[in-house]
């Protein structure tokens, strides 16, 4: 192997190493050992219509550009450990309709590779703005895009696992139940409601939705790229995404690795879970932008405004129906082909506009 080709080591921790370079030559590089890692935790580039900076592919050439990283992933993991997959979904280009390659992807990996599906979960993110605007804004066909899908596999059907690390706060509900009691009996559904029902387990087992806001506007990180003039990573995911999955899919002390790094956010969780981890990125310019996640405690201060903010437990609100009066809001008969004449023709008007 060209020498040349392989990640070059730009940052280290006490337990973490941080590479730039493409990760499916640095997995074929003997970099990392073979059945060394506990979980792979990563967000890959999403296949949108709009072409990022960080460089995403066509829906029609996703699933072999992700092959060729797929036998390293093979290779470097553990037979119990765990792939944690963030991937967002997509819109076809000019239609109201979705791309279905993320599901292709894990079809891919189940049927060709022997993965397991474990468990699928649904990040919810509270703050995101509606999207596709077309389709959600202006011809008003479709509700926003707020979810993004999380795989969860395993070369193992059985991969190790607590739901007893990752318990969430009881709601107000159950607070009241544990300190009033609760009178053991048979639900109309069928579910049988026993005195155990009532034990204090500290918190309840959390659901496969993941509700967490991305709103990070002036971190460390941020102020770091600022002040050294390094372009920030534009998909960030929150730290509680990949904390999440290694604080129930790994022990303190095992082997985290992320091949699409971008900004390190699962390296900087790993650090604060003191988890081992590998990270790499193949652009130069986001992985001198991550180092800036691993400062000194003394450098560090100079970029941290010390907001720690506690935990925000959203709430999904039903559709209110009585905020309407359907005889005046007609369904959108074409099902959004068209565009609204109000809006084409202010468009007309501008164009005009100019040309005058």
């Amino acid at each position: 192997m060209n020498n040349d080709r392989i990640p070059k080591l730009v940052f280290k921790t006490k337990l973490g190493r941080l590479y730039c370079g493409d990760s499916a030559v640095f997995m074929k590089s003997g970099r990392i050992r073979p059945k060394s890692i506990d979980l792979l935790m990563t967000s890959p580039p999403f296949s949108l219509i709009k072409k990022k900076e960080y460089g995403n592919v066509d829906a029609d050439n996703y699933i072999p550009w992700f092959e060729h990283f797929v036998k390293g992933f093979i290779r470097v993991l553990k037979p119990r450990g765990s792939l944690v997959i963030d991937i967002g979904g997509s819109w076809k280009k000019g239609l109201p309709v979705r791309s279905v390659y993320h599901f292709e992807l894990l079809l891919m990996l189940i049927k060709k590779y022997g993965f397991h599906l474990a468990q699928e979960f649904y990040w919810w993110n509270p703050s995101k703005l509606p999207s596709p605007a077309e389709w959600v804004n202006i011809r008003r066909v479709r509700v926003k895009d707020a979810v993004n899908c999380i795989w969860w596999l395993s070369l193992s059907p059985y991969p190790k696992a607590s739901n007893r690390r990752v318990l969430q706060a009881y709601s107000e509900s159950m607070n009241h139940l544990l300190e009033h009691g609760y009178k053991a009996k048979k639900r109309p559904s069928g579910h049988k409601i026993s005195t155990k029902f009532q034990k204090d387990n500290i918190g309840a087992i959390p659901p496969n939705l993941l509700a967490l806001a991305n709103t990070e506007s002036n971190s460390a990180y941020q102020r770091y790229c600022r002040d050294k003039g390094i372009k920030e990573h534009p998909a960030r995911f929150p730290a509680g995404i990949p904390s999440f999955f290694i604080s129930m899919l790994t022990d303190p002390g095992d082997s985290v690795f992320d091949p699409f790094a971008g900004s390190a956010v699962t390296g900087q969780a790993c650090e604060n879970l003191k988890r081992r981890w590998i990270c790499c990125e193949i652009n130069k310019e986001y992985v001198n932008g991550a180092t800036g996640r691993f400062l000194s405690d003394r450098k560090k201060k100079s970029y941290d405004n010390n907001n720690t903010k506690k935990p925000v437990s959203y709430k999904i609100y039903p559709p209110n129906f009585s905020l309407i009066d359907e005889s005046r809001i007609p369904l959108v008969s074409d099902g959004g082909k068209k565009r609204p004449k109000s809006l084409t023709q202010k468009k007309r008007n501008k164009k005009n506009a100019k040309l005058s």
